[in-house]
């Protein structure tokens, strides 16, 4: 209709007419543009929203998995650190207490990922949606260093693991894995997160049955350099987790305290 109108001015030079309905041709152009662009912008602040909770949720999983891997690795340090000052014989342990701390230094966990809503933002290309500069970096952080699968992969292929499953008969691995292994933890449990691996336990073996396993650890000539080793490693991943991340705890553990 207004072009109606504007064809009509035209043909009879009505140049006031004319002015009047580009006028409003524009105004409506313009203001089409505008509530466009508001819908646009509604529509982006929503995901926006969505997606950081998405990523804070995530990421308070991940706080409570980062806490609970330096606890877990601590205790297999701790015991590796006891197995290693038996076998060198700076700090003698009884018969069954070095076969508990030996099996337990040979112990690694993987850690649960919970990385859905990052890795979905990386895929479409859509991580600045994440407009909290520090939240953002965070994750990305978080999400691509390599401490933890360096962790896991050195506690899997450890020469120590290797070494310690090689001497002792299956049944005495079985009885040490029964009765002194990981103790079941539920996921974002802090009350509960430490005392996973480093509990007192007896391994119900025979006593002649203790004493000869035992004494086929301390025989073994390359166990020991292999516990060394297996220590230098726990000690550098501590170090990775604890000191070079540092800015990652302490961004992950103010996440955790907020409320969702």
């Amino acid at each position: 209709m207004i072009l109606r109108r504007l064809v009509a001015n035209l043909k009879q030079q009505q140049w006031t007419g004319v002015f009047i309905e580009l006028v409003i041709v524009v105004l409506g152009v313009f203001i089409g543009m505008q509530v466009s662009n508001w819908n646009q912008q509604r529509e982006t602040d929503q995901q926006s929203d969505v997606f950081t909770e998405r990523l804070k949720a995530d990421l308070r999983q991940e706080a409570w998995v980062y806490q609970f891997l330096i606890a877990y690795n601590q205790e297999v340090l701790a015991n590796a650190n006891r197995a290693v000052d038996a076998l060198e014989g700076t700090a003698p342990l009884a018969d069954e207490a070095l076969l508990v701390s030996a099996y337990r230094a040979t112990q690694y966990r993987n850690r649960n990922r919970h990385g859905a809503t990052y890795d979905e933002l990386i895929s479409t290309g859509t991580i600045g949606l994440i407009r909290d500069q520090t939240l953002r970096e965070t994750a990305m952080r978080l999400y691509n260093i390599a401490t933890f699968d360096n962790l896991t992969q050195e506690g899997m292929r450890s020469h120590y693991r290797e070494a310690f499953r090689m001497i002792l008969p299956n049944e005495v691995q079985r009885a040490l894995g029964k009765n002194c292994g990981d103790r079941y933890i539920k996921a974002g449990d802090y009350v509960t997160i430490h005392g996973n691996l480093d509990y007192p336990c007896t391994t119900g073996l025979p006593a002649q049955v203790i004493a000869g396993s035992a004494k086929a650890l301390r025989s073994n000539p390359d166990l020991l350099r292999f516990l060394r080793l297996r220590i230098a490693d726990l000690e550098t991943r501590m170090v990775d987790l604890t000191s070079n991340n540092r800015d990652i705890v302490e961004h992950l553990r103010a996440i955790a305290q907020e409320k969702p």
